[in-house]
């Protein structure tokens, strides 16, 4: 669970304040919270795809390829 400082909103310190529990266990609650604060997280929020974007990619278009066939009077080769 990373996330390198890159946090947003930055959420607060957690900290065992009872200084009944053994190291052990605090770790043990601690893994247990950011477990759940990992899973309970709301899903990051994705940037749409530019329509046009979107169609190129669903049909598969490349720039670098030919739309329409060479012209037969061109010179150029057919493929």
């Amino acid at each position: 669970m990373a996330t390198n400082g890159n946090r947003k909103p930055p959420r607060g310190r957690i900290e065992v304040a009872s200084p009944a529990a053994s190291p052990e266990e605090a770790a043990a609650v601690m893994a247990a919270l950011e477990r759940f604060l990992a899973e309970t997280a709301p899903a990051p929020q994705v940037e749409r795809a530019n329509p046009w974007q979107r169609a190129g990619l669903v049909e598969g278009v490349n720039a670098k390829r030919n739309a329409l066939p060479p012209d037969p009077g061109s010179g150029l080769p057919i493929s």
